[in-house]
């Protein structure tokens, strides 16, 4: 990472390439700690055509805020569907599946874009298709974070496999 400064261009950022089966992919880069935000996550993605750089899914905790600079995209959002090109500003608030959200390239070249999300300490995000849910939060003593994906169903109880939780109910 490069030292703090009050600007960043991202076309001079080192992008991070990746791919995930046929569907997924892209390069991004996070940068929201060089310009000091620490409460503020900031990254810049180049989505190639028929991809997506995420699945669908909603956080419980943060907001976040995409800026389409260039490229054509449709935006899911819940059971809704919107073209998007350069200059569009799409909104994700925090809430529940209704608010799940992904952005797909339908253009020839790449779909440029801003992401801008509230980095909540802690959140909770679904995944509708998939009918995951992940559950994370950050360390405060010792740094780094905790983070579980399982599967929302079926659920447990909130005394399943507690020591004593299988003693029939007592009346004090």
């Amino acid at each position: 990472m490069s030292e703090k400064s009050p600007i960043v261009d991202p076309s001079k950022l080192e992008l991070e390439e990746w791919s995930q089966g046929s569907l997924y992919g892209g390069r991004d880069v996070s940068f929201g700690a060089q310009l000091g935000l620490d409460a503020l996550g900031i990254s810049y993605s180049e989505v190639p055509p028929g991809r997506s750089g995420c699945p669908f899914h909603n956080h419980h905790v943060e907001d976040e805020l995409f800026v389409i600079l260039e490229g054509e995209g449709e935006y899911r959002l819940g059971d809704t569907r919107h073209k998007v090109g350069p200059g569009d500003v799409l909104g994700a608030p925090a809430g529940g599946p209704d608010t799940a959200h992904q952005l797909f390239n339908t253009g020839t070249g790449p779909l440029r874009y801003l992401a801008v999300s509230s980095m909540a300490n802690t959140d909770i995000v679904e995944y509708p298709d998939s009918g995951k849910v992940q559950a994370r939060t950050k360390r405060h003593r010792g740094g780094g974070s905790f983070r579980v994906m399982h599967r929302a169903t079926p659920s447990l109880d909130y005394w399943d496999g507690e020591p004593g939780a299988a003693e029939p109910d007592t009346v004090v």
